[in-house]
C-alpha cells in the first residue's frame, strides 16, 4: 500500500527543489555562415556586431565585422578558411580589433593581430589599442621642429624630413627604395627614436633578410617588426598598417618618438581592392573602391608631431609606392602623392648608372626644409649646382673640348658632387660626416682629386677627423649653426688632410 503524502510535505519539497535549482544559460550573440569563400565569411543573425567587431569562427578562425548590411554581415577572415562550412556558427567576441603596445614589443616580429612569429614566445604586453583610430586634430599639434636624420647624404642635405613628417618613398620595383627605409632605420641607433618596420606583400624571404638586416645592426634592439607576406589572405595585408601606426602611436602619445616605415602601400590597395570586390562593393576607377583615398589617408594622418601639452611626441612616416615604368599618374600614386608632405622620387636611369640612392634631386622635394643649421649651412646651394651641372651636362655630350674652361670647372664639379652623394647601403652617417663630406666638395676642395679618388677621399678624411679632431665632430652632430671660426678651421683641416692624402696615380707611381 502506497504510503500517503501530505500536502505540507509536498510544498516542502517543491520549495527545496527550487531552492537548490541553479539557472545557467549561456548568453551569446551569435550567427550562421551562409557563405564563405575568397577570405569572406556572410554570416546571418549578429544583430548587435560592431563595425571592426573581432568575430569568432569554428577552428579558432578570427575575423572582423566590415559590412553591415540588413540581412547579413559581411566579415574578412584573418586565418585559413578552407574548414569553414556553411551552417557553421559564429560569435561576437564584444571586442574591436587590437594590437598589443609597448616597449615589450621591441626586437620582436609579429602578425597584424599581434602574435608572435619569430618563435620567442608570447608577447608580454600590458596594453593594447585598437587597430583604427581617429587622427589627431590640428589644435593637437605642432609645428616640425626637429629633424629626423636618415644618416643619407643626398636626403639629409637636399630633402631633410622632420619628426612628425610624412615623406614618400616611391619609384620603380628593385631600385632601392626599401634600402632608403632601412637605412633610416639603422640610423636612429643610440637615438630616442622607435622603429616600426611593417611589411606588405613583401616575400617571406625578403622580410626575413630585413629582419637578418636589422639583427646584425644591432637596430632590432629600438624596432618592431608587423610582418603580412603575400601568402597571407588579403584581409591580414589590410590590416597590418593600421596595426602598425597603433604601436607607433603609444610612443608618440607618450611622449616619446616613433619612426614607420609602410613597405608598401601599393600592395596594401591591392589588398583592400580584392576584399572589396569580394564583399561586392561598387567598383570605382581601376576597379578600386570609392574609399581607396580614404583607405590611406586616415592612416597617413595618424602620423604627427604633438604639441607640449599632449607630451610633445612624433610619430613619423616614410610611406613606400611602387610604380610601373615610372608612371606617377596612376591611382594609388597620385592619391598617396596628395597626403604626404614631400617626395622622394627614385630613378632607374640613375640606378642603373651607378648612382645610388638612385633619388632625382630635381623632382624630389621636402615641405618641411632643413632643421639642422649647420647642415643647411654648407648644403645651401647644393640643389642648384647639381642643376647647373645637368644643363652643362647636356652641352658637354656635344663635345666637352669645345667648352670654355668655366663651363668645364662647373662639368668637374658637379661630377665629384654626383660621386660624393653616392653612398653605400647599410652605412648610415652622422650630420658630422655630412658637412664633411659637402663641405669639401662646395668648397672646391676637391676639384683636383680625381673622380675615381673621391669616394676613398671621403672614407678617409672621415677618419682622419675621428682620429684626430672627435670633438669637434660632435659639435657638427650637434646641429648649430657653425662660426666663420669653425668653417674655417673645418677648411683647414680638410687641407691638412689632403696634403697627406695619395691619389691612385700617386700611389702607383710610389
Amino acid at each position: 500500500m502506497l504510503q500517503q503524502l501530505r500536502p505540507d510535505e509536498i510544498s516542502r519539497i517543491l520549495r527545496e527543489s527550487l531552492q537548490q535549482y541553479r539557472k545557467e544559460v549561456d548568453v551569446y550573440d551569435a550567427g550562421v555562415v551562409l557563405q564563405v569563400g575568397d577570405g569572406i565569411a556572410r554570416v546571418h543573425g549578429l544583430e548587435n556586431v560592431m563595425a571592426s567587431e573581432l568575430v569568432e569562427f569554428p577552428g579558432g578562425v578570427l575575423g572582423m565585422a566590415l559590412n553591415l548590411e540588413e540581412d547579413n554581415v559581411g566579415c574578412v577572415l584573418f586565418g585559413d578558411a578552407s574548414h569553414i562550412r556553411e551552417g557553421d556558427i559564429a560569435r561576437r567576441t564584444g571586442r574591436i580589433v587590437e594590437v598589443p603596445v609597448g616597449k615589450e614589443l621591441l626586437g620582436r616580429v609579429i602578425d597584424p593581430l599581434g602574435r608572435p612569429l619569430d618563435g620567442k614566445g608570447p608577447i608580454q604586453a600590458k596594453q593594447t589599442l585598437p587597430v583604427e583610430r581617429k587622427a589627431p586634430g590640428i589644435i593637437e599639434r605642432k609645428p616640425l621642429d626637429q629633424m629626423l636624420h636618415t644618416g643619407i647624404k643626398v636626403i639629409d642635405s637636399t630633402t631633410p624630413i622632420g619628426r612628425g613628417q610624412r615623406e614618400l618613398i616611391i619609384g620603380d620595383r628593385q631600385i632601392g627604395k626599401t634600402a632608403i627605409a632601412v637605412d633610416a632605420i639603422l640610423n636612429q641607433k643610440d637615438t630616442d627614436v622607435y622603429c616600426i618596420y611593417v611589411a606588405i606583400g613583401q616575400k617571406g624571404s625578403t622580410v626575413a633578410k630585413v629582419v637578418r638586416v636589422l639583427e646584425e645592426h644591432g637596430a632590432m634592439e629600438y624596432t618592431t617588426v608587423v610582418s603580412a607576406p603575400a601568402s597571407q589572405p588579403a584581409p591580414l595585408l589590410w590590416l597590418a598598417p593600421y596595426a602598425g601606426a597603433a604601436i607607433g602611436e603609444y610612443y608618440r602619445d607618450n611622449g616619446m618618438h616613433a619612426l614607420i616605415i609602410y613597405d608598401d602601400l601599393t600592395k596594401h590597395a591591392w589588398a583592400y581592392r580584392e576584399m572589396s570586390l569580394n564583399l561586392r562593393r561598387p567598383a570605382g576607377r581601376e576597379a578600386y573602391p570609392g574609399d581607396v583615398f580614404y583607405l590611406h589617408s586616415r592612416l597617413l594622418e595618424r602620423a604627427a608631431k604633438l604639441n607640449d601639452e599632449r607630451g610633445g611626441g612624433s610619430l613619423t612616416a616614410l610611406p613606400i609606392i611602387e610604380t610601373q615604368e615610372e608612371d606617377y599618374t596612376t591611382y594609388i600614386p597620385t592619391n598617396v602623392w596628395s597626403i604626404t608632405d614631400g617626395q622622394i622620387i627614385l630613378e632607374p636611369g640613375l640606378f642603373y648608372a651607378g648612382v645610388r640612392p638612385a633619388m632625382n634631386v630635381g623632382l624630389s622635394v621636402s615641405r618641411v626644409g632643413s632643421l639642422h643649421p649647420a647642415l643647411k649651412q654648407v648644403s645651401g646651394r647644393l640643389r642648384l649646382e647639381l642643376a647647373r651641372y645637368r644643363e652643362v651636362q647636356t652641352f658637354a655630350q656635344f663635345g666637352a673640348e669645345q667648352l670654355d674652361p668655366q663651363t668645364r670647372a662647373q662639368l668637374a664639379r658637379g661630377e665629384r658632387l654626383m660621386e660624393i652623394l653616392k653612398q653605400e647601403q647599410y652605412s648610415p652617417l652622422s650630420p658630422g660626416k655630412e658637412i664633411i663630406s659637402i663641405f669639401s666638395v662646395m668648397e672646391g676642395l676637391l676639384d683636383d682629386v680625381p673622380v675615381q679618388d673621391v669616394r676613398r677621399f671621403e672614407r678617409e678624411v672621415h677618419a682622419y677627423f675621428d682620429r684626430e679632431h672627435p670633438e669637434f665632430v660632435k659639435r657638427m652632430d650637434a646641429g648649430e649653426k657653425l662660426s666663420d671660426e669653425e668653417l674655417a678651421f673645418l677648411r683647414e683641416a680638410i687641407l691638412r688632410f689632403k696634403k697627406q692624402f695619395r691619389t691612385s696615380s700617386e700611389a702607383a707611381v710610389a
